[in-house]
């Protein structure tokens, strides 16, 4: 296997694979740069319906190289201004994936350190192997995750956020589903066939109607409830107008398979 990032296409679904094992798949500056362009192109590749993110090897995702951050301690600002640009980097990636018109599935086989919890945090689901662990271990070496905190909190309950970053302790698989931070957990060897096939249920959904609803729950999730109710009906009145409703509603009452259009 070749490349930073592998990118394998099943029909509607894409798959993106973290393949840099030796620095255990590290968000290194040319891991999340090949992340950013591969999520930006999915966005308007109109073949793409499904994206999931998976790592090769036995760990997903270890998070930020700490040997790229070490490095740059040498500068003349002792890496102050390289710290906040990597930083803003690692938002853009995972607002890429908020923002990205397609659902993100993660696949999680192995660990998913600090960063790379966020990433899993991130994506609108994530399915782990019973092998899978998770973790913000920053505390333990000097450096709170604050910025795995921001998808991590808005991921699981304040509490079992506050025990992963406040302990830095490993949580396995089960654990991470109790907390709501995957949504299943399947046994290894069956991992990619259970995302493969949710990814598919998911693709074969109207994109237009997917679209609309994952970009919906955000905004509506940061607003006050009767600000939510109020845009949530205006979402739900614009998205009745839409062919693929007024087709689906058809199919329904008719008892026949939709015919889908992806178009407003």
């Amino acid at each position: 296997m070749t490349g930073l990032l592998l990118s394998a296409r099943d029909g509607g679904v894409l798959r993106l694979t973290l393949n840099d094992p030796l620095s255990r798949n590290s968000l290194s500056e040319a891991m999340m740069a090949a992340l950013r362009a591969s999520l930006a192109a999915a966005a308007d590749d109109r073949n793409v319906r499904v994206i999931v993110l998976s790592g090769h090897g036995p760990v997903f995702c270890s998070g930020h190289n700490l040997k790229e951050i070490s490095a740059r301690r040498a500068d003349p600002d002792r890496g102050a201004a390289y710290f906040a640009g990597l930083f803003e980097s690692c938002a853009q990636l995972m607002l890429g994936i908020v923002n990205n018109p397609k659902p993100v599935i993660a696949e999680v086989a192995g660990l998913a350190s600090a960063a790379g919890c966020q990433l899993v945090a991130s994506c609108e689901l994530a399915i782990a192997a019973d092998t899978a662990s998770f973790c913000t271990p920053g505390v333990n070496i000097g450096l709170f995750c604050s910025t795995p905190m921001v998808a991590l909190s808005r991921s699981v309950s304040a509490k079992h956020a506050m025990e992963m970053l406040l302990t830095g302790d490993t949580f396995g698989a089960a654990d991470a589903c109790r907390m709501g931070l995957v949504n299943r957990v399947a046994p290894s060897n069956e991992l990619s066939d259970t995302v493969s096939a949710l990814a598919a249920k998911i693709a074969s959904k109207s994109m237009v109607t997917v679209k609309t609803g994952k970009q919906a729950f955000y905004r509506q999730r940061d607003l006050p409830l009767a600000e939510a109710y109020a845009y949530a009906a205006r979402v739900m009145t614009e998205n009745l107008l839409q062919r693929d409703a007024e087709e689906g509603i058809a199919a329904f009452i008719a008892k026949r398979p939709p015919s889908w259009t992806d178009e407003p």
